[in-house]
């Protein structure tokens, strides 16, 4: 987000935070996943919602008398809190009120003691699909209900995962809002390591590191970067030797392949 919607964005998640703390939380993500969803599929309710002619305390009362007695008190206020700011973007409203969703669900899991847990099912969720092209036609299927899709991944996770990673991978898998499939779980694993601070670094490597390789990394990168880092590490036979590291847009990397490739751009120029 940008400009106006970001500044948005600050003033709804200081009352979603006023509000989070005395909740259910996994009712609370639930809930504002599902009026996202619902602003998703009825464009005139959305632009009525965010349409900056409107008073704020007119949208807010219309929020009110749709949703009251249907969603949580934190829930409602929260989204009153949403219709009443002023976004850059339409969309921007529904993608607020997806995001707090992610907070809500990563704050559970933090009080359950569960973040290190999800971040990594997240993770390791992701690559299960890359590797599985049926199961990736299957879960992107625009055609297919969302409901069926919610119940494979029930039948396939519940048990082996942590809750709240069941719940977000459900949210990006019925209602991906336009993504991929592995860039919603990043946006998601993104979001989930920032209720502690902290910056996922992705690495690529052609053999699986030993715990003292990955302390050592970790050491480095929060030295480097003035933020602890929570490492997915990824083995990629095709790197050849060392490996590669990616912190939001920037990459660092020392693996053979990607010194081949750099000869081969010096010499293509």
């Amino acid at each position: 987000m940008r400009g106006l919607s970001r500044t948005s964005l600050a003033e709804v998640e200081e009352r979603f935070n006023a509000v989070a703390g005395s909740a259910d939380l996994g009712t609370l993500s639930d809930e504002l996943f599902a009026v996202a969803d619902l602003l998703d599929r009825e464009h005139g309710l959305r632009r009525a919602l965010s349409d900056q002619a409107r008073a704020a305390e007119q949208k807010a009362a219309t929020a009110r008398a749709l949703f009251t007695g249907k969603i949580s008190p934190a829930a409602l206020a929260t989204v009153e809190a949403a219709v009443a700011a002023r976004w850059s973007r339409t969309g921007d409203l529904a993608d607020a009120l997806e995001r707090l969703g992610v907070v809500a669900a990563a704050a559970e899991a933090e009080s359950l003691s569960q973040l290190d847990e999800v971040e990594d099912e997240l993770f390791r969720f992701g690559r299960v699909v890359a590797a599985n092209p049926d199961l990736r036609r299957a879960l992107a299927d625009a055609a297919a209900p969302a409901e069926g899709k919610r119940q494979l991944l029930r039948d396939l996770l519940s048990g082996k995962v942590a809750p709240t990673s069941l719940r977000l991978i459900a949210q990006v898998v019925a209602h991906p809002r336009g993504r991929s499939l592995e860039v919603g779980l990043e946006e998601f694993g993104q979001l989930v390591a920032q209720q502690r601070q902290r910056l996922v670094a992705v690495v690529r490597s052609a053999v699986e590191l030993t715990e003292q390789q990955k302390r050592r990394l970790v050491s480095y990168l929060r030295t480097s970067y003035g933020r602890d880092v929570h490492l997915n590490v990824e083995v990629d036979k095709r790197v050849l030797g060392g490996f590669s590291v990616r912190i939001g847009d920037e990459i660092i990397d020392t693996t053979i392949l990607g010194r081949i490739e750099e000869v081969r751009r010096r010499l293509a120029g």
